[in-house]
C-alpha cells in the first residue's frame, strides 16, 4: 500500500533551513562559474543523446510520440557537449558551461548536482581550482584524490587482464600477479612515492605517471592522495581524473573525457551529499 503523502524511494524533498541551505550552495558556486567565465546551460529533462553513451540499465527508459527511444537526463555532462557541439555552437562561441540540475537513474535514483564542463580545454588543473574554491567557500576539505584512468587500461591491456579487475578492485586477484612494479602502485598515496615508482615502472606507463605527477605538482591542496590504479565507471574519462571523498563518501568527481572525439574538462559536486555532511 502506497499512502499519498509517500515519496517515491530515491526521490528528494527539501523545506525550510534544508532548502535555504541548498539554495545558499548552489549561489555560491554560481558565483565561483560566473567570476571565472562561465555561462549556465540547463538542459532538457529529457534526452536522445544518452541511449548509446551510458550504460543502458543506469537510464529511466521512454518514447516520445513517435515512439522513438529517449531517457530521462542522467548525466549532464554528456547533453551539455553534445548540444553545444551540434545545436548551440552556431549561436554562442562560449565553451564554458555550468549547470545547477538533478539527474535521474534507474530504478527511482534522483541526484542533485552543480558541475561544469570546459569544452575544447585540456586543462584540468584550471577546472580542479575552481571546484576547490567553491569547497573553500563552503570550509569544506575533503580528500582530493587524483588518478589517471590510462594507467589501469594499458596495464590491462600489456597484461592480457580483463579491466573488470580494476573496475571492481579486485585486490587478491592484482596481487597473486605477483609484480612488483604493481603492488607498489596499488598502495602508494603520494606524489613522491609515484616519483619515486617512475624508474622502476615499465615503458607504457611512465608517461601517464608523469601526467599524474605533474597534476600533482601543479598546485597546493593539503588532504591529497593518488590511487594510480582506481577505475572510474564513466567511459567518457581519457586520462587524469579527480574525486573528493571524506569517510567513504564522494563529494564531487571529475577529470579529462572526450565525448564524439571532442575532449573536453568538467567535473560535478554532488549537492545531498553537501547537504547531509
Amino acid at each position: 500500500m502506497i499512502l499519498d503523502h509517500e515519496i517515491p524511494e530515491g526521490g528528494k524533498i527539501y523545506f525550510g533551513e534544508l532548502a535555504k541551505k541548498k539554495r545558499e550552495i548552489e549561489q555560491i558556486s554560481a558565483n565561483i562559474f560566473y567570476k571565472n567565465s562561465f555561462e549556465e546551460m540547463v538542459t532538457p529533462i529529457f534526452s536522445y543523446n544518452q541511449i548509446e553513451s551510458m550504460d543502458s540499465k543506469k537510464l529511466i527508459h521512454l518514447t516520445n510520440r513517435e515512439n522513438y527511444p529517449m531517457n530521462l537526463r542522467a548525466d549532464s555532462t554528456i547533453d551539455i557537449v553534445k548540444l553545444m557541439l551540434k545545436r548551440i555552437g552556431r549561436n554562442s562561441q562560449n565553451n564554458r558551461w555550468f549547470y545547477i540540475q538533478p539527474v535521474y537513474r534507474y530504478p527511482s535514483f534522483e541526484q542533485h548536482q552543480i558541475g561544469a564542463e570546459h569544452i575544447g580545454s585540456s586543462d584540468l588543473k584550471e577546472i580542479l581550482e575552481i571546484n576547490i574554491a567553491i569547497f573553500e567557500k563552503l570550509n569544506f576539505s575533503p580528500t582530493l584524490q587524483l588518478s589517471n584512468i590510462a594507467i589501469p587500461k594499458k596495464i590491462a591491456f600489456e597484461l592480457n587482464l580483463e579491466i573488470s579487475i580494476f573496475k571492481n578492485i579486485e585486490i587478491r586477484k592484482i596481487l597473486s600477479l605477483n609484480i612488483d612494479w604493481l603492488k607498489e602502485l596499488l598502495y602508494l598515496e603520494t606524489i613522491d612515492e609515484v616519483k619515486n615508482l617512475l624508474p622502476k615502472a615499465p615503458n607504457f606507463l611512465k608517461e601517464d605517471l608523469e601526467k599524474l605527477i605533474f597534476l600533482g605538482e601543479s598546485f597546493k591542496y593539503q588532504n591529497l592522495k593518488v590511487a594510480p590504479l582506481y577505475y572510474t565507471q564513466m567511459e567518457y574519462y581519457r586520462d587524469l581524473i579527480f574525486k573528493f571523498i571524506d569517510k567513504n563518501r564522494v563529494f564531487a568527481r571529475g577529470g579529462s573525457y572526450a565525448i564524439d572525439n571532442f575532449n573536453a574538462v568538467g567535473f560535478s559536486i554532488y549537492t545531498d551529499e553537501l547537504l547531509n555532511f
